[in-house]
């Protein structure tokens, strides 16, 4: 695969050069409606007082004029296209030099009561969720934030082989993140299934035969009258017959065009995604699988949702003036149009929940391919059965610049529990985090930020950031035991790799150390993994009595009057603090 970097620059100026094109035929096309106006309204000056020729010449400039209408869209669209297609390359050189702060946080799904979305930096400000996400439709996204919080380790090697394959299709996979962010007015996928599911017919059924019926006879009264052989009263007359049919069901035909212009835009984007997914041929399981749901028994899905997206685009033709009362009052138009679309509806209803249901997990997806892609130097962890959870060499947070980090060896046994000390700031919580999120990431099959990983896929649960509930009257203490609580209860139903900073808090130093310890001989006793930051060097003793406890650490060293951290994970315990040095060095204290 190409460096990132330099990919995005070459995609930038590609799709710069195209989009110059793309402006002068817009412009070269606009400049033809003109002139086509202008000419129309010449005629009909020059050949006023002849009907039939003003009608022709207006019936012949109306028809070129809404065929350059249908071109001049057509290319509107492929120029919005490679307006997104910028945006995106310009913005992945963004992130690439870590400016993201202006991207949706996800702040809404935090949830302080899950296993550890609460603790991880997992969403919020600054987050691994901010800084990868790139769905670009509202069910992509949840469906991301789902795969982020499900603590599923089941097929992580399909998921693997997955992000590979999205990671390789770059192009398409930016071309699909591109047609989805068109999609102006997303209406809910729950709320469209709904209504489809639940509509209920009000066109009758000889509706498309009686608009045949109506056009034949108009054309024929329009000929005749060309010919000068029927006087304009007869055309007058059919006008008024159209008028009056299509005025009696008026009122529903406009309630459903008010119900499909919500969703117009989503259909239309939606037919061009399915229609990218039909031409593509895939590789890996996961992959494949999500593309066979969009093969409906009848006909290809993206064939049939264009066909519906243009009768909702014919539908929305009504509030052209000329169309809406020509085209009903001559041809039954809306009734005809109306038709179709209930015809649809009752044919295709319930394929629609697959399709949606497969176009949320390629957006989705495409988040964690383009992830993959701009970190061709993480790896993904080899999946493995043996008694170590996880061995990992240069673990480093993926949010740290690379430049700036300090990488981390770490070999954790099943059954083993890591008891971690350390100075203020010497590095303790952002291990923690570390380790944290590299077993979320490895149960989505993502790869992690090391030079080497190989893991026996478990669930993580966590207790880091307690905070106290004024709305439940909770102390910040009782809001601690909860969680504690919920710590317990949760692996003695199933093993959890547990990650835990200085528990307790919330009580004096003598009744924190004695319950820490108790709490720590607890997991022990059931066999539980994980690790725990703590201040208090009481707590290392622990690993003298009990063989499956290891102590490690993060050193400060005071050098010359100054404080220095070497950010290092090593066995044994902490010697240095360093909280009254800080307090004497800020002039807190004497």
């Amino acid at each position: 695969m190409k460096d990132p970097k330099v990919f995005y620059k070459d995609q930038l100026l590609k799709h710069k050069q195209a989009l110059m094109g793309l402006k002068i035929r817009l412009n070269t096309l606009s400049m033809f409606r003109l002139v086509l106006f202008l000419i129309g309204v010449a005629a009909t000056y020059f050949f006023w007082g002849n009907n039939t020729l003003v009608f022709g010449v207006v019936l012949v400039i109306s028809i070129a004029f809404v065929f350059l209408i249908i071109r001049y869209n057509d290319v509107k669209y492929q120029r919005d296209i490679k307006k997104a297609l910028l945006q995106r390359n310009e913005l992945e050189l963004r992130v690439l030099n870590r400016d993201f702060y202006d991207l949706s946080d996800g702040s809404a799904y935090a949830n302080a009561q899950h296993f550890f979305s609460q603790d991880i930096d997992l969403f919020g400000t600054g987050s691994f969720f901010q800084y990868m996400n790139r769905t670009a439709l509202n069910s992509g996204e949840a469906l991301l934030v789902r795969q982020l919080l499900s603590n599923d380790i089941s097929a992580i090697e399909k998921k693997q082989e997955a992000i590979k394959e999205i990671a390789e299709r770059v192009e398409w996979n930016q071309q699909f993140g591109a047609i989805a962010s068109l999609v102006k007015t997303e209406v809910a996928a729950k709320t469209v299934i709904h209504w489809l599911t639940n509509y209920k017919p009000f066109i009758p059924k000889r509706a498309k035969v009686l608009s045949a019926v109506l056009a034949v006879v108009s054309v024929t009264v329009w000929v005749l009258y060309f010919m000068g052989l029927v006087s304009g009263y007869l055309v007058f007359t059919v006008f008024l017959v159209g008028s009056g049919i299509t005025g009696k069901y008026l009122k529903q035909i406009t309630k459903l065009a008010t119900h499909t212009a919500q969703a117009q835009s989503t259909f239309r984007q939606y037919a061009k995604l399915l229609e990218l997914l039909e031409e593509q041929v895939f590789k890996a399981e996961s992959l494949v699988e999500a593309r066979e749901t969009i093969f409906g028994q009848r006909s290809s899905s993206a064939k049939a949702l264009k066909q519906f997206s243009k009768l909702l685009d014919a539908l929305d033709q009504r509030n052209n003036i000329l169309i809406g009362i020509l085209g009903n009052a001559f041809f039954l138009r809306d009734l005809f149009i109306c038709k179709s679309i209930e015809d649809w509806i009752l044919k295709h209803r319930t394929e629609v929940p697959k399709w949606f249901e497969a176009i949320a997990f390629f957006d989705a997806y495409g988040s964690l391919g383009n992830y993959a892609f701009n970190h061709q130097n993480h790896v993904y962890p080899k999946i493995t059965d043996t008694d170590d959870t996880l061995i990992t060499d240069k673990a480093l947070h993926p949010l740290l610049k690379t430049e700036l980090g300090v990488p981390n060896d770490i070999t954790i046994a099943n059954n083993e529990f890591f008891v971690i000390t350390g100075a203020n700031m010497a590095g303790k919580s952002t291990f923690l985090r570390t380790i944290a999120l590299q077993i979320v990431m490895s149960n989505m099959g993502l790869p992690v930020c090391a030079a080497a990983s190989s893991y026996t896929p478990t669930k993580l649960i966590t207790s880091m950031r307690t905070t106290d509930s004024l709305k439940d009257d909770e102390s910040y203490f009782f809001s601690e035991l909860k969680r504690l609580k919920f710590v317990i209860d949760t692996i003695e139903r199933e093993p959890h790799f547990i990650i835990l900073d200085e528990i307790l808090k919330g009580t004096n130093s003598t009744d924190k150390a004695a319950g820490s310890r108790k709490f720590i001989e607890k997991l022990v006793g059931l066999n539980a993994s994980g690790l725990i930051a703590t201040h208090d060097l009481s707590l290392c003793d622990v690993a003298n009595n009990l063989q499956t406890v290891k102590n490690y650490y993060f050193e400060a060293q005071i050098v010359d009057d100054e404080l220095f951290f070497d950010y290092q994970f090593k066995e044994g315990v902490c010697q240095n603090m360093n909280a009254s040095f800080l307090l004497h060095k800020m002039d807190i204290i004497d």
